[in-house]
């Protein structure tokens, strides 16, 4: 049991209990009838409200309340779309994104197994197949899990939340609208030099293709009121 004081009574009383992800909790009422809290049920909602929002538990009806795996995304994207929303530019999230990523390159690449190197590569052949396939479609779903991908072993929650919540963002602020065609193509040709050099145990030259493929684009679309530098 920990004793850290979370500022929040509910929480509080999961920590308290040994609750693990999967584990139903008492209902509202069950928790007030009795006295596990000494709270209304409204406050009890309340607070209930902001564990499911950051993603802590999950209410579903027929199942109750229950607790889920701790991710660090739900939290990050919360507030980074909030600091948009607030007028901070996403080229800063974007820059925070891409020194982690370059920070645990190597770590996360010596964990991979041979497929994660397959799905790294299912993702280029579907992105090329994309565009060059009339009419193109922009290949952000691939673009997203191939770099994923490069840190999916990686047991790191804190490192994980802001590249998934980065890919959250980058799809939420539309930065693939503004990419042309041969943009898109050094993109792909830039992941494809990368996962040969991990498939061949060069991790360091992939972390440097890594690093200039994120240098490709500087832009400022009209009517936007952000832009983007080294965000790919």
């Amino acid at each position: 049991m920990s004793d850290i004081n979370l500022g929040s009574d509910f929480l509080n009383f999961i920590i308290s209990r040994g609750y693990q992800p999967g584990d139903r909790l008492p209902s509202i009422q069950e928790l007030t009838d009795s006295a596990h809290l000494d709270m209304s049920a409204n406050k009890v909602r309340e607070q209930l409200e902001v564990a499911r929002t950051l993603g802590w538990v999950e209410v579903r009806s027929k199942r109750g309340t229950r607790i889920k795996e701790y991710a660090f995304t739900p939290a990050v994207r919360l507030s980074a779309l909030y600091a948009l929303a607030c007028g901070e530019r996403f080229e800063s999230f974007a820059s925070l994104r891409n020194h982690v990523e370059a920070a645990y390159w190597n770590e996360a690449c010596a964990l991979l197994e041979d497929a994660d190197l397959d799905t790294m590569g299912d993702c280029i052949d579907d992105a090329n197949q994309k565009l060059d396939s009339p009419p193109i479609h922009i290949p952000n779903p691939e673009h997203r899990l191939f770099h994923l991908t490069v840190f999916t072993r990686l047991k790191n929650p804190f490192v994980l939340g802001i590249l998934e919540a980065y890919w959250d963002l980058y799809e939420e602020v539309g930065v693939n609208r503004y990419m042309d065609y041969s943009y898109l193509r050094q993109v792909w040709d830039y992941h494809s030099r990368i996962l040969q050099h991990i498939r061949s145990g060069d991790f360091d030259r992939a972390r440097a293709a890594f690093i200039e493929h994120t240098r490709l684009l500087r832009y400022e679309p009209k009517n936007a009121t952000w832009e983007l530098e080294r965000g790919s």
